[in-house]
């Protein structure tokens, strides 16, 4: 970042109130998503093994085949929150429209490649003979409501850019609810079995999505935002999400290897590894709330011509970031005797899982500065720069963790990979927002 003017309090005490005020609804919203899956696995879980071993297959496909395209929800937030600064609340609006109708579409091509493939996918990843009939069953259900995830994905975008994340949170939870009470009834009162799981979750995020159309469709009638689709700016919402699709596949890349690795380090290490992920995984949903809030103030000072603010802004959240990352791993470090025995009684386990627990403490200083700037740099719609880098810290991270097994250490030796993949996230990031060439204003970046 470039020489900072003098600091005001004023400034600060204004930033602080917006990104509370956007994080801490965006984080609710973050946290509910994820209880879908727990929901489902609550319910499934005591029709038996085979059916709860069915689902976790289905849901992994699930979960990559919809996460994949985050960028519905990252690249629209940057693209409205500019159009908000700017102004032009239906230009703003109409930008939105296009991420939706894209999300339909790619939603429908998913659909088209996931049915006839259903039985290959969950071969491929390895389900047993029992649990891959019910896996199949969950994944041709569910995947009819993907286009409905994808439009959700991409409406959040659409709010968040709007300086709305209050919205979100409340769909969130309506949604969970609906989930809730629509698998109990089907899977047990209508004794459709894991069927049933597999379309309240269909329902709830059909629902969730003609909630948000509807906010969405009022917002454009009250600026006169035309709702049809447009073939040009369709296309450049695609061409906006590509570099973030490139981000999020290097991203997945990593968790994918580390898993792999902690695979072949046995099954006391994946297993304490699957624990000391679950961990990582809810930290870093508290810190992509406040990146969340990034990405639309960051876009709306762009947008409004103003590089000062977007500047001031950024160094705001950044303090933010250090702070709860200090916080974070602290509490991670007192909460271990009480974490630790949610998960296993096994002392193996613990055993290995401990020092990994620690290394995550100690990085998650580096996790929130690398979560801000991250933010930071999608608000400002600088997609091409986060996927080169991440695809070079792909190339650092491979070989590192690749070689634990030969090296020694464990698991907590592949969190210290873990640690070193984080740290050249930040020093990619933080070369890149010292630089200033992320900050390119207008309502458009060129």
């Amino acid at each position: 970042m470039t020489q900072a003017p003098a600091r005001d309090p004023h400034s600060a005490r204004r930033h602080d109130r917006e990104i509370i005020s956007l994080a801490l609804p965006a984080f609710g919203a973050l946290v509910a998503e994820p209880l879908f899956l727990m929901a489902d696995s609550a319910i499934v879980g005591h029709l038996g093994t085979p059916q709860l071993a069915g689902l976790g297959v289905a849901a992994a496909l699930l979960t990559t085949a919809v996460g994949v395209f985050v960028f519905l929800a990252y690249a629209t937030t940057a693209a409205v929150a500019r159009r908000v600064g700017a102004g032009d609340l239906s230009a703003a609006i109409r930008q939105g429209m296009d991420g939706i109708w894209l999300a339909a579409l790619i939603g429908a091509a998913v659909i088209a490649a996931v049915l006839p493939t259903a039985p290959a996918l969950v071969e491929l990843f390895g389900a047993s003979p029992t649990a891959a009939p019910y896996a199949v069953t969950y994944l041709r259900v569910s995947t009819l409501g993907i286009p409905a995830m994808l439009v959700v994905l991409a409406a959040t975008g659409v709010l968040r850019g709007l300086q709305d994340t209050r919205t979100p949170l409340y769909v969130a939870v309506g949604g969970f609810a609906l989930n809730a009470g629509l698998n109990a009834a089907l899977v047990y009162g209508a004794g459709l079995g894991i069927a049933g799981s597999a379309w309240g979750t269909v329902i709830a995020q059909c629902a969730m999505a003609a909630v948000y159309l509807t906010v969405v469709v009022r917002g454009a009638g009250r600026h006169g935002a035309s709702l049809r689709p447009d073939a040009a700016g369709i296309r450049a919402c695609a061409h906006a999400g590509v570099p973030l699709l490139v981000r999020t596949l290097s991203l997945r890349a990593v968790l994918m290897i580390a898993t792999a690795v902690a695979a072949r380090l046995g099954d006391t290490a994946i297993a304490a590894h699957q624990v000391v992920l679950s961990l990582w995984s809810l930290l870093a949903f508290a810190l992509d709330a406040i990146a969340i809030a990034g990405q639309a103030i960051i876009g709306r000072y762009l947008g409004a011509d103003d590089a000062a603010g977007a500047r001031a802004a950024c160094r705001r959240m950044v303090q933010w970031g250090i702070v709860s990352g200090v916080v974070l791993g602290v509490l991670v470090v007192a909460a271990r005797p009480l974490f630790i025995p949610l998960f296993t009684s096994d002392a193996a386990v613990r055993d290995t899982l401990l020092p990994a627990l620690l290394v995550v403490a100690l990085s998650q200083p580096v996790a929130g500065v690398v979560f801000i700037l991250d933010g930071v740099l999608m608000g400002a719609g600088d997609g091409p720069y986060l996927a080169w880098a991440m695809l070079l810290v792909l190339a650092v991270f491979a070989p590192v963790a690749l070689l634990v097994p030969t090296f020694g250490g464990g698991l907590t030796a592949l969190w210290w990979a873990m640690t070193l993949m984080m740290a050249v996230r930040m020093v990619t990031l933080w070369l890149r927002t010292r630089s200033g060439r992320w900050i390119v204003t207008g309502a458009v970046r060129a």
